[in-house]
């Protein structure tokens, strides 16, 4: 071959479009795809779709951070986690397509998930508010990341064992990546709340900003709650007391107090969110709109 073109070429063939979403090895190959006979699709493709939002628009907030940490190895650990969430937020867009969910304006040949990503509308996301605030401060990305993953991680730990196969083998793969993303976000806590007096000033503001969003957590939706009762999804109200016994030994460690900031408007489940989703969703989705007939 003449160069790595080639090589790319000879691997996918005629797949014009296998940087597109396609070509990739199945992640969740041999599991079975049907639905539990007694659920509601509808409400596991909402579900499904809540929890893939989460993902993707952290995903995407953590991923603006490339080339702008405050250090080399900091560059690459968020994205990394970025990646970790984007691979998340694939499998669940692609479940909630399998049971329906897909913008009627996406292009035929678009894939479910990138259908999803791409041709919603900011009030058509389901995901928590807390997801989608502005980057601000690293603090703040840091106390996000935290708040995010110990949650994350309880709900994932539980969600493996779904009465959907699907669900379930998202999290039990899912559960090693927020290990990782908790660990990593415990230990930034740490670093700055127990660091220099800037860094402590810093850090405790970032807690002040991110904490108000903290209990939309754990406020569960009347989709999740049915499908929790059917042993499908999981009662984040369940979730509450094991997280914030791990937030606690997290902020005595790194010598912090807990906020006692006022609770921010919730909704993100039901579409409303904060005028900062928008603007994040113009950036992310402008070439996918502007050229929908594109193969790649």
């Amino acid at each position: 071959m003449n160069n790595a073109y080639d090589g790319l070429n000879e691997e996918h063939g005629d797949d014009a479009r296998w940087a597109y979403g396609t070509g990739f090895a199945d992640e969740l190959s041999g599991v079975d795809r049907a639905f539990p006979s007694t659920v509601d699709k509808s409400d596991l493709a909402a579900y499904a779709l809540m929890l893939g939002d989460d993902a993707l628009v952290l995903a995407q907030r953590t991923s603006e951070w490339c080339s702008r940490a405050p250090e080399l190895e900091e560059d690459v650990a968020l994205a990394n986690i970025a990646l970790d969430l984007l691979g998340q937020a694939r499998l669940l867009l692609t479940r909630a397509g399998e049971a329906g969910e897909r913008p009627a304006e996406a292009p035929e040949h678009v894939p479910d998930e990138d259908a999803l990503a791409y041709f919603r509308t900011a009030e058509r996301f389901r995901n928590v508010r807390m997801v989608e605030l502005a980057n601000g401060d690293f603090a703040d990305t840091i106390a996000r990341l935290l708040l995010f993953s110990c949650q994350r991680l309880a709900l994932f730990t539980r969600l493996s064992a779904s009465a959907d196969p699907v669900l379930a083998a998202v999290a039990a793969k899912g559960v090693k990546e927020l290990a990782y993303h908790r660990d990593h976000a415990a230990r930034w806590t740490m670093r700055l709340g127990d660091g220099t007096e800037e860094s402590r000033r810093r850090m405790i503001a970032a807690l002040d900003r991110v904490w108000p969003y903290l209990d939309e957590l754990f406020t569960a939706h009347p989709v999740e709650q049915r499908l929790a009762a059917q042993g499908v999804a999981v009662d984040p109200a369940d979730l509450r007391s094991e997280v914030d016994d791990v937030l606690d030994q997290v902020l005595v460690a790194a010598t912090l107090t807990r906020p006692k900031a006022a609770t921010a408007p919730g909704g993100g489940r039901d579409g409303s969110h904060t005028g900062v989703l928008a603007e994040m969703l113009s950036e992310m989705q402008v070439l996918a709109r502007a050229l929908p007939e594109a193969t790649w």
